[in-house]
């Protein structure tokens, strides 16, 4: 039963695209239904599958694709400036622009594997960073970042004699007479991309430039030695996988109109890794649980404070629930990056194909009690054998 849902691509989009859709309802137990989290969850679940058809595909670790999420929040908000409120032209300016960089970053990376691919990444990454704070101040606004005013010109907004009222105007999607980007309605725009982006990496996945990424990952120097050009797979990986950073930048800049070069530091660029580690990596589900558990972390456990742990506690005798919130409360507010860590540490020693590998174990598990099978069928079909090896890396 399982293997034929796996197998059908309809399937699997219709299930995905209810869990999705659905999420404001079976997200409401663990206090992460609020419009903002749910908008974050979304959108940075489409930059950690688009880093994923990279990383997990390839090999290829990139330290700097961040760079691409920044530049499509500026492009986006350069759009939101001087052509239109309406989201639809950012977005798709945003993935173009985010499409070219990562065609000359990609270009001239590419020129080196391991390590010192990665380290161009994150060189290019740092300068991009940089140069945001210094030459191209016109352009970024610098530290204050890039933001709407009054006085911008927004062309075609006033070809369609759309009226601009007191204040700043709100994004849109196709004019006034839809609603503004704010709450669920941001949310389910933003669901509605991760969906469409999931469908694209399924069908890579799933297609024969998908295996012949997973062939170059595998033994990139045997290919070579047969005469199979590899660096256009590899240039195309890349460029498809900024694609979907400047579309997730894009997203950024939809719901909140501001960019700044925070979002291009490398701390940025690490998380992204993060969540493709900790879910699985050249999983198709994994960067997207990857995704949420940080995002979630970020929001939520960052938000308890001593207070609030001990109405979490107050069950229990006065003594215990002092013990308890002294015991917990390094974990949590401030320190939440303390648990985070914790986290990624028992997935990467214990799981280290990611949390997918634990949920295959986990369905091997209750096959075995129903004796449904002898062997394990494994919950994504693109686990492959490197997290038996011992990681992603």
């Amino acid at each position: 039963m399982i293997k034929k849902i796996l197998s059908s691509n309809p399937l699997i989009m219709l299930i995905f695209s209810v869990v999705v859709l659905s999420a404001p309802i079976w997200l409401a137990p663990l206090g992460a239904n609020y419009p903002d989290l749910l908008q974050k969850f979304a959108i940075f679940g489409i930059f950690a599958v688009g880093y994923n058809i990279l990383f997990g595909l390839t090999g290829y670790l990139s330290f700097g694709h961040a760079t691409f999420l920044g530049i499509g929040s500026y492009t986006a908000v350069w759009s939101f400036k001087l052509l239109t409120m309406n989201i639809v032209p950012a977005i798709i300016l945003a993935m173009i622009v985010s499409g070219v960089f990562a065609l000359v970053i990609g270009y001239l990376s590419l020129r080196r594997s391991g390590i010192y691919f990665s380290i161009l990444t994150l060189a290019f990454a740092q300068m991009a960073y940089s140069l945001a704070y210094s030459v191209l101040t016109p352009i970024t606004n610098g530290e204050t970042g890039l933001q709407l005013t009054q006085q911008d010109p927004r062309y075609l907004d006033g070809l369609a004699s759309i009226a601009i009222k007191d204040g700043l105007p709100s994004t849109n999607l196709f004019g006034t007479a839809i609603k503004s980007m704010d709450g669920y309605f941001g949310f389910y725009v933003a669901a509605v991309m991760l969906i469409i982006a999931f469908y694209i990496s399924l069908k890579v996945f799933r297609s024969p430039f998908g295996m012949k990424l997973r062939a170059i990952k595998s033994n990139q120097t045997r290919m070579k030695y047969t005469g199979f050009n590899t660096r256009p797979y590899l240039l195309t990986a890349f460029v498809i996988s900024g694609m979907y950073a400047g579309l997730a930048g894009g997203l950024l800049a939809s719901i909140d109109p501001l960019a700044g070069a925070e979002r291009m530091q490398w701390t940025a660029s690490g998380e992204v890794v993060l969540m493709t580690i900790l879910g699985g990596v050249g999983t198709l589900i994994g960067p997207l649980l990857g995704a949420t558990i940080i995002k979630y972390f970020e929001n939520i456990f960052s938000a308890l404070n001593t207070n609030e742990l001990h109405k979490i506690f107050d069950f229990l005798p006065e003594g215990l629930e002092n013990f308890m919130v002294t015991v917990v409360s390094p974990f949590v507010g401030e320190g939440w990056h303390l648990t985070l860590g914790l986290v990624f540490m028992i997935v990467v020693i214990f799981l280290p194909g990611g949390i997918m590998q634990g949920i295959n174990h986990l369905f091997g598990f209750i096959k075995r009690i129903f004796d449904m099978s002898d062997k394990t069928t494994p919950v994504d079909d693109t686990v492959n054998n490197n997290s038996s090896k011992g990681g992603a890396s």
